[in-house]
């Protein structure tokens, strides 16, 4: 196991899922606007509801504060702002749970002989936990998180992902996430995509990709199993 990584035992054939964790697998929009909103505070900005906040969010996430405030944070207020948002989602985190399903879709996935990853901006040291937590790590050849500075997009991580993945072909792996960042990385190393509409993204924001665009975690494994022929 690398440095940054953890590897689960899950089943490893030519069908995989890469998943992304906040907003999809995990449940968490509740604790993301509570956190989103204490940050904007800082800076004297209105707080959002959830709908325009689905409707500004984007990746990397300075640009989405340049949407409201006109222009790109400076260093000191990006710093701020980013140490207050992890300061108050840490704290109400703790109350959010899995999205609904989740746990029949995984291992109904990987008793199909499919396997699955998790790759997520969350920071490393805190998303590894969170996944053990729930009891669900096994399923999954590789559960990866952030370890550098916050912030950015994911394609690059994608690269590095499924790299590590030896034997998981791009063609045959489908992206399941709730923003359209998880689709640009699926497309940047030859994946497929499907996006949720139950996290950071409205749906008309998400159809704006171009790719398939789902209302339930059970419709987008069917999704991914119509993409790659399983």
């Amino acid at each position: 196991m690398g440095a940054g990584t953890f590897s689960g035992m899950g089943t490893h054939t030519d069908a995989h899922i890469v998943w992304d964790w906040n907003g999809t697998l995990f449940h968490d929009v509740d604790a993301v606007i509570g956190a989103t909103n204490a940050a904007f505070a800082e800076l004297g900005l209105e707080p959002l509801t959830l709908e325009r906040y689905r409707e500004l969010y984007c990746v990397p996430v300075p640009k989405f504060y340049e949407r409201l405030m006109g222009r790109l944070p400076s260093a000191a207020e990006w710093e701020l702002m980013d140490s207050t948002f992890h300061r108050h989602y840490t704290r109400h985190h703790v109350r959010c749970g899995l999205a609904e399903g989740v746990v029949e879709l995984l291992a109904g996935w990987a008793s199909a002989g499919r396997s699955q990853s998790i790759l997520s901006l969350y920071g490393h040291e805190e998303l590894v936990p969170l996944v053990r937590g729930f009891g669900i790590e096994t399923h999954f050849l590789r559960v990866e998180g952030r370890t550098g500075p916050s912030g950015g997009g994911k394609a690059e991580h994608m690269v590095r992902h499924l790299s590590a993945l030896a034997g998981v072909d791009p063609g045959r792996t489908v992206v399941i996430g709730d923003a359209a960042d998880d689709a640009v990385a699926a497309l940047h190393v030859g994946a497929r995509a499907v996006l949720y509409t139950g996290g950071s993204h409205g749906r008309a924001s998400l159809e704006a990709v171009g790719v398939p665009v789902v209302d339930t975690l059970r419709e987008a494994v069917r999704e991914a199993e119509r993409l790659v022929g399983a």
